[in-house]
């Protein structure tokens, strides 16, 4: 018969963060986010670091050259979607690596995604482009294919970090930790855009999912003396469940929705009732064509997994990145932490209670405009 897990699959609408001690020197300008994107063995400084743990889905309707341009400006790293021909990916990556590379100064960093079927054409590319990092893009990451790929990518290029994933549970990120992945996502059914849920019935609530797998990163890394950072992708309905996903062991994020919101991002800007709202559509839609995940030869899918839908219109990507990390910094210090390590370690969860839930939200009639100063 089935295996049941007993637990129940939680979300991050379902935990609070507990205060913890905030001691002397502890405030939001000594507030440290950088954080290990890539394998490295504990002790060791990991080659390539995020000064915030932020990346950007691998999304047609994110994915653009401007904002990786943006997101890397501001610490954190895109990973361009491989949804196109392997040239147009090339030639978006270059774009990326030629912004204000002139008089010597640094490249920006940035990622690609890339898949389970071109992969030996694809990386050779990517790697002559100057690729910083590489994901493997799949909505089940589970899969002799991608520990395949993940293995040939190690062999012919082990200069270059590679990801793996999706994934939900410990079991799942081992097979891809000892596949080689540098780094492992996890999130199944979670995002905004995404009905893989609906249906199929495959998933988990990310809250669980974050949790089950970071337990198996650390018991690997007691094995091994390897550690694997965690990205959590999907499920971030607000800035303070990006504070939730790190405190529960997650390095970083990765967003779609939040992304697309932004002028950078590749949907239409729009007018809709009293403001603007952004194109957002999912890669498991019809309108994404994606033959490379689902394999339907760009015709259409069979049925879709995923949207096509709008977001509310957020301006630049810089100030809303800015007002989040904000946000993130003041919820570490509240909880005494000055590191993500730190956070990992001490940082108290308590589940949410229906009641409690609704006891955390404003329960006044709001002004449509603030009142006038007296």
């Amino acid at each position: 018969m089935a295996q049941i897990i007993a637990e129940v699959s939680r979300t991050f609408n379902e935990f609070l963060l507990l205060p913890n001690r905030t001691r002397a020197g502890c405030s939001p300008a000594t507030v440290e986010l950088r954080t290990p994107l890539v394998r490295h063995m504990v002790g060791e400084r990991p080659a390539v670091e995020l000064d915030v743990p932020f990346t950007s889905a691998i999304m047609q309707a994110v994915g653009t050259p401007e904002l990786a341009i943006a997101l890397a400006r501001n610490g954190g790293l895109s990973f361009l979607h491989h949804n196109r021909s392997i040239e147009d990916q090339v030639a978006a990556v270059g774009r990326v690596k030629s912004a204000e590379a002139v008089g010597g100064a640094e490249t920006l960093r940035v990622g690609a995604g890339v898949n389970t079927h071109d992969y030996r054409e694809r990386v050779p590319a990517l790697a002559a482009a100057g690729v910083d990092a590489l994901c493997f893009d799949s909505s089940d990451g589970y899969s002799d294919w991608q520990a395949e790929a993940l293995a040939w990518v190690k062999k012919h290029y082990p200069e270059i970090p590679a990801g793996g994933g999706n994934v939900v549970d410990g079991e799942a990120f081992t097979f891809l930790a000892e596949a080689g992945a540098d780094f492992v996502k996890v999130g199944v059914g979670g995002g905004s855009i995404c009905i893989t849920r609906d249906q199929k019935g495959i998933g988990r609530g990310q809250a669980s999912a974050v949790l089950d797998v970071a337990a198996a990163r650390d018991a690997f890394r007691e094995r091994t003396g390897a550690y694997v950072p965690v990205c959590s992708d999907g499920g971030l309905v607000h800035d303070y469940h990006v504070a939730l996903a790190l405190a529960m062991g997650a390095d970083f994020v990765m967003m779609g929705r939040y992304f697309a919101r932004f002028d950078q991002a590749a949907g239409a800007k729009l007018p809709a009732g009293d403001g603007f709202v952004k194109e957002y559509w999912g890669e498991g839609s019809n309108r994404a064509r994606n033959w490379q995940r689902y394999g339907q030869g760009g015709q259409g899918l069979l049925f879709e997994e995923g949207v096509d839908g709008y977001v509310p219109y957020a301006g630049d990507l810089g100030e809303g990145l800015a007002l989040t990390i904000a946000k993130l910094r003041t919820t570490m210090v509240s909880c005494g932490s000055v590191t993500l390590a730190e956070f990992h370690a001490s940082a108290r969860l308590t589940l949410v209670s229906d009641q409690s839930f609704q006891e955390s939200h404003a329960n006044v009639t709001l002004r449509s405009t603030p009142a006038p100063v007296v």
